[in-house]
């Protein structure tokens, strides 16, 4: 496996965190979640997976299509296109959900989740490369227990390339549209100290909470961060970075060695 890339050395995570105290599920404050990825978990798709972080757990399918947008023939705009949709299943919560079918409409956060997934899988594909087909991303969240974007996001890219893998062996795109790998994970902030990949009761008690979406060569892609309780300093956002650098090191490990 191939470990050298720009999230893997320097960081030095001493300063930063106390892991002599263990958090609500006894792991360390730099420690994911256990992670499993069941791939092609759904077979009429042309890529998925089941993605859990502890007790989070997502479907996440690629379908392609050999057609693009209205909107991209109409202002002839050439290549592909890759699209995202979110959703939760009503008993993926402690109470009960309701379907956002009921109201007619996708919710705000829904909207936000799912343009969040679209906006980070386009950063890392060459559209042109895709060429005239559209790939939707369809993320279903089964039990949600924390980082339900985050992990979308990183599942949703695990199902992306198992797809673009199929379309390169059936010899109907001629490159790899992909440029690099990405990943996805929470970081907070509970009680003034720093912790990555935080489950349902740390987030509903955090102080700070962010989301990081970051290549394999260290590039961002986006940083969602709110004080939901006191405002953040400068020096707690860079301890914060370095946790999220660290986690998603560990995930596009995880990566590597599925499509090893």
């Amino acid at each position: 496996m191939n470990n050298n890339n720009n999230l893997s050395g320097g960081i030095d995570l001493n300063s930063i965190v106390d892991n002599s105290v263990k958090r609500i599920d006894g792991r360390k404050f730099d420690e994911l979640r256990k992670i499993n990825i069941t791939p092609n978990f759904i077979g009429s798709a042309s890529g998925s997976v089941l993605i859990e972080f502890g007790g989070t757990r997502i479907i996440c399918t690629a379908s392609v299509e050999e057609n693009v947008p209205g909107w991209m023939r109409y202002q002839k705009v050439s290549g592909g296109w890759v699209t995202a949709e979110y959703s939760m299943l009503p008993a993926a919560t402690l109470e009960r959900k309701k379907r956002e079918s009921s109201f007619g409409k996708v919710s705000g956060r829904t909207m936000e989740i799912q343009r969040l997934i679209g906006r980070s899988i386009r950063a890392i594909i060459d559209l042109e490369k895709l060429g005239r087909r559209q790939i939707h991303l369809d993320c279903d969240v089964i039990q949600a227990d924390g980082g339900t974007r985050t992990a979308s996001v990183t599942g949703a890219f695990i199902a992306l390339k198992f797809a673009v893998q199929k379309l390169l062996n059936e010899k109907l795109i001629k490159e790899n549209p992909i440029k690099e790998s990405l990943a996805a994970i929470s970081v907070g902030i509970n009680n003034k100290v720093p912790i990555l990949d935080l489950c349902y009761l740390e987030d509903a008690s955090a102080d700070v909470d962010a989301n990081f979406v970051m290549t394999k060569s260290g590039k961002l892609i986006e940083i969602q961060g709110t004080a939901e309780q006191e405002p953040f300093t400068e020096d707690e956002f860079s301890k914060m970075m370095l946790l999220a650098k660290k986690g998603i090191n560990d995930i596009l490990h995880l990566q590597e060695e599925l499509f090893d």
